[in-house]
This record gives C-alpha cells, sequence and structure tokens, in this order.
C-alpha cells in the first residue's frame, strides 16, 4: 500500500533557513563608530555654546561627587595627581565598552542597541543638569551624543545587514567596501570632533588669552627675600620654592573652568552688615601683598608628595571681610567655586594676622589655570580642603552648625589644621648606597607654626640631629640634611621634626581620614 502526501501537505513551503548574523566584532565596532562619532558631535557643540556641558566630563564630575571618600582616598594614594586622568580613561573604556555592547545588542534584538544609548544619553543630561550653576545649554551636548549616535547605529546596522547575503542578493545589497568606509568615516569624525572640541573650547581658549596677556601688577608690599642659607644643594632634594608645573594639584575639575577675568566677581555675603562685591579690576587697584607659603592636601600620606611651596601675590582677605563686618555669631565662611566646589574656613583664619590672600599670581606669574586663575584662595596652616578655593567666586560668611562643605558631607573634619610632619627626600626608599658618608635630607612642615627641629634615625638607634636651613618664614616648610656615616647592610631611616612649641612629631600612625595622617617616614637603604 502506497501513502500519498495529502494536497496541504505537498504545497507546505519548505523550510528556510535562519537569516545569517554578522560577526559580533562588526556589530560591537558599529556600536564603537556610533557612539565615537555621537560624542564628537557633543564636543564640538560643547566647546561653543555649553563650555561645561562635555558629555564624558559632566558624568566624570558626577562619579568624583558620588563615590565615597574612602575610594577616592584609595586612587590618590595609588595615582597621586593623575587620578583625573585615571578617571577620564576609565570612563572613556567604559563608553567604549558600552558602545560595542550597543552594537551587538540593536544587530541581535533591535531597538535594544538604541535603548542603552538613549540610557547613557539620558545619563549625561542628569549629570550635566545637577551640577551648581547648571543651564538647560549644559544639557544640550549629551543630547546631541543622543541622537547622533542612535542614528548613526540604526543607519548602519542596516548597512551591516545589506552585506549579508540573501536568496536575493547572494552578495548582499551592500557592498562591504561601502559598510567598512561609512562605519571607519563616522569613527575618524567623532574622533577628529572630540580632539576639535576640547582645542576650540571657548570658554579656557579666552581664559588662556587673558591670562597670556596680563601682566602681574607690582606688589605694595614684596615678599621678604628668600634667606641664602634657605636651600641646600643636594641632589634630589625637593626646591625650597616649587615650580609652577611642578606644584601639586588635587581638585574635583575635570574641566579646568575658562573664567574671563572682565566678567569675575567676589560676592561677600551672607551674615554681614555690608555686602561686598568686587571686580577683578577693583582687586588688581588694591595694594597687593607678596607672602611664601606652603600649601598641604589632607590626602597626603606621610613621606607623600602633595606639598608644594610657592611665593604668592594677593590681598588679604581680612581687609574685606573688615568691610562686610561680619555678625558676632558667625564662626565660619564657606567659599565657593565657579564650579560649584566649596570650602569652609574658620573665620578666626581669614581675620586674624596670617597672610590670608585672594591669590592672583604665583612665583612672580598670574595663576596658572589649573591652580585658579584668574583667583584663588590661599590660606596658611589650614589643609586645602578647607581654606583653598580655586575659581574663587563667592564668601558666604555663616556658621559651621548651618552649613556644611564639599569634604565635610562626605566625613571629613570641618576644621583642618595641618599637621606637624616631615619627609626624606635624599636617599630614595629602596636607594643602594656605598658605605661611607651619605647625605640624608628632606623637609619639614608645620604650617604656621614653624619647625625649630628634626632629627634622623637609624634602625631602632638613638636619634641624630639634623641641621636646618634657614627658616623663610613660619608658612613654609624647611630643608634639613644629615650625614650619616652608613655601614653595609640593610637599614632602615627615619625622620621625626619638633615644631617651634616643642611639640614633637607624633609616631602614632593615622590615616588621611578625617583630617590629615600622622606617622614617622622611613624608607629602607641598602649600603654596599
Amino acid at each position: 500500500m502506497v501513502v500519498r502526501d495529502s494536497p496541504a501537505q505537498s504545497s507546505a513551503p519548505p523550510a528556510q533557513p535562519p537569516p545569517p548574523r554578522a560577526p559580533w566584532w562588526l556589530a560591537a565596532a558599529v556600536g564603537v563608530a556610533a557612539v565615537l562619532a555621537g560624542l564628537g558631535a557633543a564636543e564640538l557643540v560643547s566647546s561653543f555654546i555649553a563650555q561645561n556641558g562635555s558629555p564624558i566630563l559632566v558624568v566624570g564630575a558626577a562619579v568624583i561627587d558620588l563615590v565615597p571618600g574612602w575610594l577616592k582616598e584609595a586612587v590618590i594614594s595609588v595615582f597621586g595627581t593623575n587620578d583625573k586622568a585615571v578617571l577620564i580613561i576609565s570612563l572613556a573604556l567604559v563608553v567604549l565598552v558600552g558602545a560595542g555592547a550597543a552594537g551587538i545588542v540593536e544587530d541581535r534584538r533591535p531597538p535594544w542597541g538604541r535603548i542603552v544609548i538613549v540610557a547613557g544619553g539620558a545619563l549625561g543630561v542628569l549629570a550635566a543638569l545637577t551640577r551648581s550653576s547648571a543651564s538647560l545649554w549644559d544639557a544640550v551636548p549629551s543630547l546631541v551624543a543622543m541622537i547622533v549616535a542612535a542614528v548613526l547605529l540604526t543607519v548602519l546596522i542596516r548597512m551591516l545587514h545589506g552585506t549579508l547575503p540573501t536568496r536575493v542578493a547572494p552578495r548582499g545589497s551592500v557592498s562591504r567596501r561601502k559598510f567598512v568606509g561609512a562605519t571607519g568615516a563616522a569613527a575618524v569624525l567623532g574622533v577628529v570632533g572630540i580632539v576639535l572640541g576640547q582645542v576650540i573650547s571657548a570658554g579656557y581658549r579666552a581664559a588662556t588669552t587673558a591670562r597670556a596677556s596680563f601682566h602681574l601688577p607690582a606688589p605694595s608690599v614684596p615678599a621678604p627675600p628668600i634667606p641664602a642659607g634657605a636651600s641646600f644643594p643636594v641632589p634630589g632634594l625637593s626646591p625650597i620654592i616649587t615650580p609652577n608645573a611642578q606644584f601639586y594639584r588635587i581638585d574635583t575639575a575635570l574641566q579646568i573652568p575658562g573664567i574671563d577675568p572682565s566678567t569675575w566677581k567676589l560676592k561677600i555675603t551672607g551674615m554681614v552688615e555690608n555686602e561686598v562685591e568686587l571686580s577683578f579690576a577693583q582687586l588688581l587697584a588694591l595694594p597687593l601683598e607678596e607672602s611664601t607659603t606652603t600649601l598641604t592636601c589632607v590626602s597626603n600620606e606621610v613621606g607623600g608628595n602633595l606639598i608644594s611651596n610657592a611665593t604668592w601675590l594677593g590681598y588679604p582677605i581680612r581687609h574685606l571681610l573688615a568691610q562686610a563686618k561680619p555678625s558676632a555669631n558667625a564662626d565660619m565662611v564657606l567659599s565657593r567655586s565657579q564650579d560649584g566646589w566649596t570650602a569652609s574656613t574658620p573665620l578666626e583664619a581669614l581675620t586674624d594676622e596670617r597672610n590670608a590672600i585672594l591669590a592672583v599670581g604665583m612665583n612672580g606669574q598670574p595663576l596658572p589655570l589649573e591652580h585658579g586663575y584668574p583667583v584663588r584662595m590661599v590660606v596658611p596652616g589650614l589643609y586645602g580642603y578647607v581654606s583653598a578655593t580655586k575659581w574663587v567666586v563667592e564668601l558666604d560668611v555663616t556658621r559651621f552648625d548651618k552649613v556644611t562643605s564639599y569634604w565635610t558631607d562626605r566625613g571629613w573634619s570641618e576644621r583642618g589644621p595641618v599637621k606637624l610632619s616631615s619627609r626624606i627626600d635624599v636617599p630614595s626608599g629602596g636607594a643602594n648606597v656605598k658605605a661611607g658618608d651619605v647625605v640624608v635630607a628632606g623637609v619639614a612642615w608645620s604650617q604656621h607654626v614653624g619647625v625649630s627641629r628634626v632629627q634622623v634615625q637609624v634602625d631602632d638607634g638613638s636619634w641624630n640631629e639634623a641641621t636646618l636651613a634657614d627658616a623663610i618664614s613660619a608658612d613654609t616648610w624647611r630643608q634639613w640634611k644629615w650625614v650619616w656615616p652608613a655601614g653595609s647592610g640593610h637599614h632602615t631611616l627615619r625622620v621625626r621634626a619638633t615644631d617651634a612649641n616643642g611639640k614633637v612629631q607624633t609616631a602614632k600612625v593615622q590615616d588621611v581620614v578625617p583630617n590629615g595622617a600622622t606617622g614617622l617616614h622611613e624608607i629602607s637603604v641598602s649600603v654596599d
């Protein structure tokens, strides 16, 4: 008996093989090219209409604000002043990985790749609009990046699908050359846009031009000359005055504010009888004073290099506060940077005899942009997180029990007096030296108090008196040196300082949180 197929069975079309998929790496390349093009367009838009709206930078700034203090400290301790470059590179890698994933998802499960890009753009918009002094314009670059990337992702994925063979077009409807050319062009144009956007940033360019044509006025009160005996000619020893290019930089600004000095104003507000407003021209017309002051970051670990010394030119803040007449109940001044960062400085530190100034010059030059141009605060004796506000635009006289600042909101103490400390610069840790007389040298500091004595210990032996260089003032660090009759073997060197009041540097180890590290700096040395 022969069984025949039914009419329905015989008329059914043969099963079609599933359409071929593009290699995952091609889809990922499409996502990366689309996002690069979007970011390039955003950077160009940001450079002309929203200087502070760069998507990578606004998201990076949000990350800095949101991550816990211990993580910030861990990053700074590992990377030091390169922390911002590390953050930007890390964000760029995350964006590129996410872009590749969006391309793969769009190829496999459209429109989810576009949804991923829209979510990333929305994150940029949110980060831009939640920054201090943000405007709607600051969100435009992220919107541009989102739209350009989403549109290009759609177009390039369709082109990619067009390169795949089908029954109708065995070689595909789009040539591979055309697809590769379009994808490559999107990526290259994106990179060019990113570079050009950074180069032609309108605000930064204006500030750079203004600074280049600015000449510092002569001080009415010059700084005392640096004593001839303030520096030892020891190779490797930190210079007594830190060159501007080597001065440490720690702040939260991924993008240096580009402030036009002709529009800069400082306002003194809050618990005062008279509010004060000061322009840059008015500040320069005041009798400016020079002073040499060492600045220290609270994140500086024992033996760390987040400390530098410079000669500053500026106007004493105490004179401006005297005009404002603070209330007798006020005990703090909340200084605010143009980028929204805040610091809470004890009022007495700005009204006593110390050289707390609004600085416009640094080592005989206008302030570098990265160090606060056109105006920053310099306050001897306090860690930077409670005093050294760059790009300062407001001084709000208030109270510690009413207002908090950027770092105190993150677990740091309200007041940050600099701790007595010292450091060995020469020889370096882990060095190999020859037996005989070895010069051991470094710096010691107790800003606004002064250093009176430095001692060096070898292994667990007695403390040896070091020779101090002449002091510039109580507000600066002081060089020291000691000649060590080194014997062969492995040795540990330690240093400790004594301040002008007779207080000896503590050996108790304390982390930088919440108000600065303590302990004795020690290094290991091998003697041949």
